[in-house]
């Protein structure tokens, strides 16, 4: 049963150098403040997962918390590139990073099978191109039809975490809009955290509510605001002006470092 319980205490007692963790949200629902402790607590060594590196995954690399990242597309959704990402891969700053890029179909698959607690997940795709030999898929044949087929490994998470718009006082959560895959990084994890816009005495449904029970995750920190400059949809509005500048600020190492040295270091929100 998740343990209801402030935010830094959460990371404390769930992150750890090493860990390879899934910081999960799709266009809305972007755990940030839940990253920016991760970058308060300093930690590092992380391989981190995410089908959609934007905005977060630039700070958290550009911090020096990351080795390697696994991921499906990376940018700042709108607007360009992600420069702390970039410079990573090129130049090695602020240390050199792995990378492992798959297809938005594999990522999910992977994420499906954790979820399923399989070892593998099977799909249509990649044969053809040259996803097989820079990542960790493999052809198979279906044993029925003779089929050419693809493996891809299910993702192995130590930590996943997610933001919702609620949760009630047991720890169960609820969120809607666009899901993403939230629910399954959180089943597929061996420890999970969900940070939630407000806590509610009775989850009420609503059409299209993904709820995550609360024998399935570790901890739920409430974070109001927890998702900006992204959005939790219903509650907060996304941010458009920031990612316009952060494609400037980010551009620059000091700027970059100067600015998140004030406003995620100090603890101020982005």
């Amino acid at each position: 049963m998740a343990v209801v319980a402030p935010l830094s205490d959460a990371v404390a007692d769930l992150v750890a150098d090493g860990d390879t963790i899934a910081l999960e949200g799709f266009t809305h629902l972007i755990p940030f403040a839940a990253g920016h402790e991760v970058i308060r607590q300093g930690r590092s060594d992380l391989t981190l997962v995410r089908m959609t590196p934007d905005l977060l995954y630039d700070q958290m690399i550009g911090m020096g918390v990351a080795s390697g990242v696994v991921f499906s597309y990376g940018g700042n959704p709108g607007v360009g590139s992600l420069h702390r990402f970039r410079d990573a891969i090129e130049n090695g700053w602020p240390r050199p990073l792995e990378v492992e890029e798959h297809s938005h179909a594999g990522m999910a698959n992977r994420y499906v099978a954790a979820a399923a607690g399989l070892p593998f997940a099977v799909m249509r795709g990649y044969l053809g191109t040259d996803l097989i030999a820079h990542t960790r898929a493999r052809e198979i044949e279906c044993p029925f039809s003779g089929e050419k087929l693809v493996a891809v490994p299910a993702l192995d998470l130590d930590v996943a975490i997610v933001h919702a718009q609620e949760a009630d006082r047991e720890g169960n959560v609820q969120l809607w809009g666009i899901p993403g895959v939230q629910k399954e990084a959180v089943l597929g994890a061996r420890r999970s955290l969900v940070t939630v816009e407000r806590l509610v005495e009775k989850l009420e449904p609503r059409p299209g509510g993904v709820v995550i029970p609360g024998w399935a995750i570790d901890a739920v920190a409430e974070a109001p605001g927890g998702s900006e400059p992204s959005y939790s949809l219903g509650i907060t509005e996304r941010d458009n002006d920031f990612y316009k500048f952060w494609d400037g600020l980010s551009r620059d190492r000091d700027d970059f470092r100067a600015w998140m040295g004030e406003h995620v270091i100090d603890g101020a929100a982005a």
